[in-house]
């Protein structure tokens, strides 16, 4: 019988009261970080009896750890906790003793069952080998569990090909999930289901690694091609897709567990260099019919050492990684021009052009065991990086950006453990900054075809818009997790978490003033302009919001019998956000709402808030006095799952779960609230050719004096458009996901080697996603009006836009997801992995982002939901003679349906959104290969050269579409990597 996996109680509240009770009284006694220790577990027997009081020890071969235990009355044991790597275990039971090499994983629990058969002397601490104990265990294979997971090996991190060292790339082996690089500027992001990667966590030894304020699920991973942790100081992780249990907190999508390496009792340490440029790889459309090819490299590399301060008692490790890349863009216009079709002023920043990039990774790890019960970690990790972003499609090199990010991470770790406890604490700090600045200051130049103020943009240069930004996140937190062995059958965990962070934004943007260009009239006098400037007596588009998080979890882990386990857990968090909580929505935006609205299609006498009723908008929701927000305190999340033995050797299992897990609302978007009436946009039209207007208010006669940012600024007072309102509601709640999942997990011989096969079927549904909104009313209480666009709507008389937003975002989604592995080992050196995933989903937002839903129309569902149909990844790798391996990797991807807007008469004149798909049956293909030879120089010394190509047959693959709905035409941007040849160096020893 084994010690397993989760429990739960009836009504959530009195669990929860239970549990904070649990917590505050266990404050000193031992607990367990789950997410990354592993477990080996079993039962003992001797004469096919249980074999009660035996001694089970475990000791790491690499550091020299051990931990040991006492089996129960019953013959069961269980050794949590461990660092994963490879063991010797040890068992001494009826006088005997015996020993074995096993081999865990990140969070795993690995069934070993021990025996022994006849009878010996006594067994001392000297005994080495007794022939009469006979040793049998199933393969380390974690079957019997709830949890949707797929382990990520060492070997595959080594072996498979990759286009970055970015160690979140081979998660996209696992079904379900994508990596995504943005062919535009090389940013990387991680996604499970058919959410956005802002619903992802990782996890570092156990420590989250979430982005408070900006998106990408992890700090620094917005907009981004760095990578998140040095790849070298990765050792393996685990991705969990579904039914993770109760410890994993702000999340709503995928889990990623990883834990770092550490230093051994041998001194040892490696060195990467790879690099690629122009001349190894194939030409993009852009650069063919006699362009030539934009200059471009990549160079990375780094190097990892580690060993003893003291053998089998404190070791060290540190790495360093960096990354160089000079990656080719793309410039086209948009809107289906071409460079023929552009004013002479604009055609010389056309063709490709390439943006630099620069990243450094450091991380530092100290272990000290103590003794045998206590461990201490004390990890650092550095992260620096900058780049010139926002280039490419429509925008040219001096349009872009100067992007920056920092990260400093700390995390002091204690591990205690007894015979029936384990304990777990982390005290950590962070501190994670995002910044961003316009390449040039000066005056941005937007070209359109003139249709309304910002009209359709085809081709931008000049200064940016990008502004001046800085957003992230500091603080410390302290977070204990616990679990109790104690209880026969039962493995009981309950943890909390405390965090105190600040956030901080500063937002000017635009920060230069945009002026835009009719290409119907030649595209030199602007026709209006659009800026932004600091509103009297604020900060300037400065926020900071001091949060404060709690977390409290409760879990059993329940082995009803041999075959049948309950996973049943329930956690609650809450999180204080002060900036969103005592805002006060401003007298002169009172004002207007109370004003009458003077549109044709109201009534008389009718107000502006008047009309937002009819809209459907309750504005008394969204007017806040500084005093009638609460934080949210319902995010209690039951999570229950099971998982039944049919075969009873663990071979054949059937699995599956329920739960409800929250995630949070970005402060990026809860402090726009503040932001854009502190640092206002500005509008002025202009008195231009083509687009006449009276001059007065906000319409102003051309002058080349406006052209200075000091005389826009003067302007201001005398004739002022107004400014954006942003208005929330004030009962936000925060995001979350239902997650159902049924599934079959098999292990089975074929073809005389062993192969593990899963095949699920997981429904999820996300609610109360943030959405934002227009509430610009037509008189009527209408957003569209005939033959209109909801941007046409009146806004707020006197000032301008109202933007509102609200819980309003969901997405629903089942997929089918399929997998195969034939694991690699001594006797059998090669590997193959396959992952398919069927999706069938849809969400009530048509846009990609699914935050602003600048068309949404309650009760409308847009299918796709931006995902393809089908995906599958296959995956292997093998050993070849003379010291050489080979590894591949194919990627197929179906079309997406894509949803855009089309305002042409052919579709009733409204701008609505329409789908459409890309011809082809599939939307991407790639297939990447890798070969690498090891040379043994008789030494510890081991050289390494390797070679990859990515996209061997060179395959076309599209990152953006755009429609032009006049003629059907579709127009392509945004190319994938090209056929792409690779050279890497290594030394280790």
């Amino acid at each position: 019988m084994n010690p397993s996996v989760i429990r739960m109680s009836p009504p959530a509240r009195r669990l929860l009261s239970c549990a904070l009770a649990s917590c505050l009284a266990v404050a000193g006694v031992p607990v367990l970080a789950q997410s990354t220790g592993a477990t080996i577990r079993g039962q003992v027997t001797a004469d096919s009896a249980p074999a009660a009081q035996a001694r089970i020890t475990a000791t790491n071969l690499a550091t020299g750890l051990v931990r040991s235990v006492q089996s129960s009355d019953s013959g069961t044991y269980a050794l949590a906790g461990l660092p994963p790597g490879t063991y010797r275990v040890d068992v001494v039971a009826a006088g005997q003793r015996s020993s074995r090499d096993i081999t865990v994983q990140v969070g795993q629990a690995a069934t070993v069952d021990l025996g022994v058969d006849g009878v010996g002397g006594s067994a001392t601490a000297a005994d080495t080998t007794l022939d009469t104990v006979q040793v049998t265990a199933q393969a380390p294979i974690e079957t019997k569990t709830s949890e949707i997971a797929t382990y990520i090996t060492p070997r595959q991190i080594q072996a498979l090909p990759q286009g970055t060292r970015n160690f979140l790339a081979f998660a996209d082996t696992v079904p379900g999930m994508v990596f995504e690089q943005n062919p535009a500027n090389g940013s990387t992001k991680l996604r499970g289901g058919v959410q956005s990667a802002n619903n992802v966590n990782v996890y570092i030894d156990g420590v989250g690694q979430k982005n408070y304020v900006t998106q990408g699920g992890i700090t620094g991973q917005d907009a981004s091609r760095g990578n998140p942790f040095p790849q070298l100081a990765i050792g393996e992780y685990k991705v969990i897709t579904s039914n993770y249990k109760a410890e994993y907190d702000q999340i709503s999508s995928a889990a990623v567990t990883a834990v770092t390496r550490s230093g051994g009792n041998d001194f040892s340490g490696s060195f990467f260099w790879d690099y690629t440029n122009q001349d190894w790889r194939t030409a993009r459309e852009s650069e063919k019919n006699g362009v030539g090819k934009t200059r471009s490299g990549e160079k990375q590399y780094g190097a990892a050492f580690g060993g003893p301060i003291v053998k089998d008692k404190a070791h060290f490790f540190v790495t360093y990684e960096a990354k160089e890349y000079n990656a080719p863009q793309d410039l086209k216009p948009g809107e289906g021009r071409d460079g023929e079709d552009l004013p002479a002023p604009w055609r010389d920043q056309l063709g490709a052009t390439a943006t630099p990039f620069k990243e450094d990774l450091y991380f530092g790890k100290l272990d000290w065991s103590l003794d045998e019960a206590n461990l201490l970690e004390l990890t650092y990790k550095r992260r620096e990086e900058s780049e010139i972003g926002n280039v490419g499609g429509q925008s040219a090199r001096s349009y872009g950006t100067d992007t920056g990010v920092t990260e400093d991470r700390y995390d002091l770790r204690w591990q205690y453990s007894s015979s029936n406890w384990l304990n777990d604490a982390h005290l950590t700090y962070e501190k994670a900054f995002w910044t961003k600045a316009p390449v040039n200051y000066g005056n941005g130049r937007v070209l359109t075809d003139g249709s309304g103020d910002e009209g359709k943009q085809i081709y931008r240069i000049g200064a940016g818009e990008g502004g001046l930004q800085d957003k992230g996140q500091k603080g410390w937190s302290f977070q204990n997790d616990t679990t109790f062995f104690g209880w026969e059958g039962h493995t009981l965990k309950f943890g909390v978490k405390y965090k105190q962070v600040d956030l901080d934004t500063i937002e000017q943007q635009p920060y230069n003033p945009q002026f835009y260009y009719d290409i119907h009239q030649g595209g030199t006098v602007p026709y209006f302009v659009r800026f932004g400037s600091a509103a009297a007596g604020t900060d300037g588009g400065a926020v900071t919001s001091r949060n404060r998080q709690l977390g409290l979890y409760l879990q059993d882990d329940w082995e009803v019998n041999e075959r049948l386990t309950l996973n049943l857990g329930l956690r609650w968090d809450y999180e204080k956000t002060p900036s969103y909580l005592d805002y006060r929505t401003a007298p002169d935006v009172l004002a207007a709402l109370a004003s009458v609205d003077t549109d044709a299609g109201a009534a008389p006498g009718q107000t502006y808030a008047q009309t937002l009723a009819r809209g459907g908008i309750d504005i008394e929701r969204y007017i806040s006095t500084g005093h009638n927000r609460k934080p949210f305190k319902d995010a209690i999340q039951p999570r229950l799952g099971f998982s039944y033995d049919l075969s009873g050797d663990e071979r054949l299992v059937l699995f599956g779960g329920a739960g409800r897990s929250y995630d949070r609302n970005l402060f990026d978007y809860l402090q726009l609230e503040r932001s854009k009436a502190s640092f206002p946009t500005r509008r002025f039209h202009i008195n231009a050719p083509g687009h006449a207007c009276a001059v007065g208010g906000d319409c102003l006669d051309w002058d080349p004096r406006l052209l200075d940012r000091a005389y826009l600024m003067s302007l201001i007072d005398s004739g002022e458009a107004g400014r954006e309102v942003w208005m929330f509601d004030n009962r936000l709640k925060t995001p979350y996901s239902d997650q159902f999942s049924l599934g079959l997990r098999n292990s089975f011989a074929m073809g005389g080697v062993d192969w593990n096969g899963s095949a699920t079927v997981q429904h999820t549904r996300y609610k109360d996603g943030l959405l934002i909104a227009r509430g610009n009313r037509y008189g009527d209480g209408g957003a569209y009006a005939p033959n209109g666009s909801p941007w046409s709507a009146p806004g707020l008389p006197g000032l301008g836009a109202l933007i509102v937003a609200s819980n309003g975002f969901e997405s629903r989604n089942t997929a089918l997801l399929l997998s195969l592995d034939k694991p690699y080992t001594a006797s059998s050196r090669w590997n193959l992995n396959l992952a398919y995933t069927l999706t069938d989903a849809k969400q009530n937002i048509h846009e990609k982002d699914p935050v602003y839903g600048w068309y949404f129309q309650q009760g409308t569902w847009y299918g796709g939901a931006w995902a393809p149909r089908h995906r599958l990844v296959a995956s292997g790798f093998t050993d070849l003679p003379w010291g050489m391996s080979v590894a591949g990797k194919l990627t197929l991807a179906s079309t997406i349906k894509r949803w855009d807007i089309d305002g042409t008469a052919a579709y009733g004149g409204y701008e609505r959104p329409h789908a459409w798909k890309p011809d082809g049956t599939l939307g991407f293909k790639q297939f990447d290969l890798s070969l690498t030879k090891t040379w043994d120089t008789g030494s510890d010394l081991k050289l390494k050269m390797r070679a990859d190509v990515l996209n061997v047959f060179d395959w076309t693959n599209w990152g953006g579409y755009g429609i032009n709905w006049a003629d059907g035409a579709i127009n392509s941007w945004d190319q994938y990597a090209t056929r792409t040849f690779k050279l890497s160096f290594g030394l280790d020893w």
